[in-house]
C-alpha cells in the first residue's frame, strides 16, 4: 500500500512541478497528537509513532523520528521504500542538510511543505538555506487534497465547561492578565492557535483528538473582546459562559479570513504559529503567548483536583496490580490483555474520561521499545518471569494521571536487578534534591541521569516533562531533559521524574512518578524548590538490589510506600487489595 501510494504521490508531484515534499507531523495547532484529518505523514509511510517527519523525493523517501521511536520505526518501516533517519545522532544529518544535498545532486528548484501545518519559524530557517543554492519553498500545497480519497473530516464534537468545583480561576480574570500582558507590549490583538491554550484560558473542553480534552478552534483575544473560532458547537453552559466574559463564538474556517483583517499590532510566536497564518497577519509582534507560562502553574483547585485524580488512579493501579502476578502464573495473559484490564479498572471510577495516552505495555525485549504499542501481530504472552514495563494514565474530570511501573513478573536476572536499582536510585535523586527556584530542566537533568552514567548507562529520552491539568499529558514550557531548556522551574507547576534503560532484544525499565513542584526552603540565598510526589502506587521492591541503596534512598522509598498506604488504604474496598497493599508498601532495609 505504502509503494502505491507513493506512486501517485509522485505522479502527482510531477505534474506540479515539485521534487521534494515533506510530510510532518502536525496541525494548524501545533499539537503532539493530531487529528486523524491531518494525519497525513502516517498515511504515506505506515509509521503510527506521534513524532516524525518524512521527505519524498521522485526517487527516495526517508522518515526522520527521534530515539523513543527508533525500533518501532524501523519495524514499521520495513519492506517499505522509506529509510529511517536517526534524529539528534552525530551522524544523522537534519532534514535540511539532507535536502541540500539531494536538491544540489539532481538539479531541484521546488520543495512543497503545508504551511498549515509547519511554523513560521521552521519554514524561514529553511528558506534561508535552500535558497542559497537556488530551491524555492511552496506552502501552499497540500498533496493529501488530491490523493486521500477517503480523509477523515475535520472533528467537530461538543464543547463544555470544565468541572467548576475546579476551575480556580475564571474566564475573565484569565482574560484580564492576558491583557496586561498585551498591554506591556502595545498590542492590540493575541492569536492563539495551540489547542491546550485555548482550552486553559476559556475553562472549556472537547474530545476533537483522541486522550487529550481540547477542541478544534482557534481564539483572537483584543484590548476588549475575544473571538473564539470552533468546529463543534458549545453547550448552553458553555455559551452562557462565553457571553459573560465577552468571548463572540464564530465558524472555524472564518477565521483565515480574519485575521486577514486585523490592521492592528498583533502578537503572534514565529516559532509556534503555522507559516500560512503568521503571514496573513498585517502587523506582527513576535512574541511568545504568556498563556504558555500562566497555565504551567496550577492554582490550589487544580492541585486539589489533581491529588484527588491521583488517588483515584492509585486506587485502580493497586487493584490492577493485586491481579496481575497471579494472573500471569495461571496462564492466557498477554500485553494487550492486561492492558485492557488496567483500562477497564480505571474506567470503574465515574469521574473517569479518557486514558491520556495509549497504554505502553512492553514484555521482556518490548519494554526496549521505549513507546511501543502492541499489536495483534506484536502481542506477547506474559510469563512468570521477567519484567514487564507498564507506562499508562488517565483523564479524570479532576485531573491528568501519568505513572510507569516495571514490575518482575518471576524469576530476574542479575543485570535486570542491577539495571532496576540503578532506574530506582535516578528516580529518587531527582526526588530528594532541593533547587533554587528558578532553575531550569536541563541543570536538574543530570542529577538523575548521572546516577546510570556510573553504571555505564543511558537513556535517550527526556527525564521529565510537564503535565496538563485536564489537558494534554504532555505539556510545556518547562521539561527535563539533557538538551537546553532555559524555562525554568516554578513552584505550583507539575513534571514528570522518569528516568529509564532500555538494552535492545532484552528488556526496559522506567519507573516514572508525576510530582508537583513545592516549596522547600528560604534561605539567605533565595528560596528553595522541590519535587513532591503526586503519584501514589507502590513501587515494586522484589527486583531492587539493596546492597546498591544508600540509607538515604531506602529512608525516601519507606516514606514513600506509607503516604501511599496512608491516602490509598482508606478507599479501597476489598480486603484482599488492602492486604496486597499492606504487603507491597512494608517497610524495607539495607540487608
Amino acid at each position: 500500500m505504502t509503494e502505491e501510494r507513493l506512486s501517485r504521490l509522485r505522479h502527482e508531484m510531477n505534474a506540479e512541478g515539485i521534487d521534494a515534499i515533506i510530510f510532518p507531523t502536525g496541525d494548524p495547532h501545533g499539537s503532539e497528537y493530531v487529528a486523524p484529518y491531518w494525519q497525513a505523514r502516517q498515511w504515506i509511510t505506515g509509521f503510527t509513532g506521534s513524532a516524525g517527519t518524512a521527505v519524498v523525493t521522485q526517487d527516495e523517501a526517508a522518515l526522520w523520528t527521534d530515539s523513543r521511536y527508533f525500533l518501532q520505526a524501523a519495524q514499521q518501516l520495513q519492506g517499505t521504500e522509506f529509510t529511517l533517519m536517526k534524529d539528534v545522532l552525530a551522524d544523522t544529518p537534519s532534514i535540511t542538510e539532507w535536502l541540500m544535498r539531494k536538491m544540489s545532486a539532481i538539479n531541484g528548484r521546488c520543495v512543497a511543505i503545508d504551511g498549515m501545518v509547519t511554523t513560521h519559524a521552521e519554514i524561514t530557517a529553511m528558506q534561508e538555506r535552500l535558497g542559497k543554492i537556488g530551491v524555492t519553498i511552496r506552502t501552499n500545497y497540500d498533496a493529501m487534497r488530491m490523493l486521500w480519497h477517503d480523509r477523515p473530516a475535520i472533528p467537530s464534537g461538543e464543547i463544555y465547561c470544565v468541572n467548576k468545583e475546579y476551575i480556580g480561576e475564571s474566564t475573565s480574570a484569565k482574560l484580564e492578565r492576558i491583557r496586561k500582558v498585551m498591554h506591556v507590549h502595545r498590542a492590540e490583538a493575541l492569536v492563539v492557535t495551540d489547542l491546550m491554550e485555548i482550552a486553559w484560558t476559556l475553562n472549556l473542553r472537547g474530545s476533537d483528538i483522541a486522550m487529550t480534552p481540547v477542541f478544534m478552534a482557534f481564539l483572537c483575544i483584543t484590548t476588549q473582546e475575544a473571538h473564539l473560532f470552533c468546529n463543534g458547537a458549545l453547550t448552553n453552559e458553555a455559551q452562557d459562559m462565553m457571553r459573560k466574559a465577552g468571548v463572540q463564538i464564530k465558524r472555524y474556517a472564518d477565521f483565515p479570513a480574519f485575521i486577514s483583517s486585523l490592521d492592528g499590532r498583533t502578537m503572534c510566536h514565529g516559532a509556534t504559529t503555522a507559516y500560512n497564518i503568521y503571514k496573513n497577519i498585517a502587523h506582527v509582534i513576535d512574541e511568545p503567548s504568556p498563556i504558555v507560562s500562566f497555565k504551567a502553574v496550577k492554582n490550589q483547585k487544580e492541585i486539589d483536583g489533581f491529588r484527588q485524580a491521583m488517588r483515584r488512579d492509585g486506587v485502580a493501579m493497586v487493584r490492577f496490580l493485586r491481579w496481575l502476578k497471579p494472573a500471569v502464573a495461571a496462564g492466557g495473559q498477554t500485553e494487550i490483555s492486561v492492558s485492557d484490564r488496567l483500562e477497564m479498572m480505571r474506567r470503574d471510577a465515574q469521574e473517569f474520561r479518557d486514558l491520556s495516552f495509549s497504554t505502553i505495555c512492553g514484555y521482556q525485549s518490548h519494554g526496549a521499545i521505549v513507546h511501543y504499542t502492541a499489536t495483534q501481530e506484536s502481542n506477547a504472552p506474559l510469563k512468570p518471569e521477567g519484567l514487564l514495563l507498564i507506562d499508562s494514565g488517565a483523564q479524570y474530570i479532576d485531573g491528568t494521571t501519568d505513572i510507569t511501573r516495571t514490575i518482575a513478573l518471576g524469576k530476574v536476572t542479575d543485570e535486570m536487578r542491577h539495571a532496576y536499582t540503578l532506574v530506582l536510585k535516578a528516580n529518587i535523586a531527582l526526588a530528594t534534591a532541593p533547587f533554587p527556584d528558578g532553575t531550569n530542566g536541563t541543570q536538574l537533568d543530570a542529577l538523575a541521569r548521572s546516577v546510570l552514567w556510573s553504571g555505564g548507562l543511558n537513556y535517550l529520552h527526556g527525564t521529565g516533562h510537564g503535565v496538563g491539568w485536564c489537558l494534554c499529558v504532555h505539556e510545556g514550557p518547562h521539561a527535563i531533559r539533557m538538551d537546553w531548556r532555559p524555562e525554568p522551574l516554578h513552584e505550583g507547576m507539575t513534571v514528570t521524574d522518569e528516568p529509564g534503560v532500555y538494552l535492545e532484544g532484552r528488556f526496559g525499565i522506567r519507573t516514572e512518578n508525576t510530582m508537583l513542584v513545592v516549596k522547600d526552603s528560604e534561605t539567605e540565598f533565595g528560596t528553595f524548590l522541590r519535587l513532591e510526589p503526586l503519584t501514589l502506587c507502590p513501587i515494586d521492591t522484589t527486583p531492587i538490589d539493596f546492597s546498591l541503596m544508600t540509607e538515604k534512598e531506602i529512608d525516601w522509598l519507606n516514606n514513600y510506600h506509607q503516604r501511599v498506604r496512608n491516602e490509598l488504604l482508606p478507599l479501597l474496598t476489598e480486603e484482599d487489595d488492602k492486604q496486597w497493599l499492606h504487603e507491597a508498601t512494608e517497610a524495607v532495609h539495607n540487608s
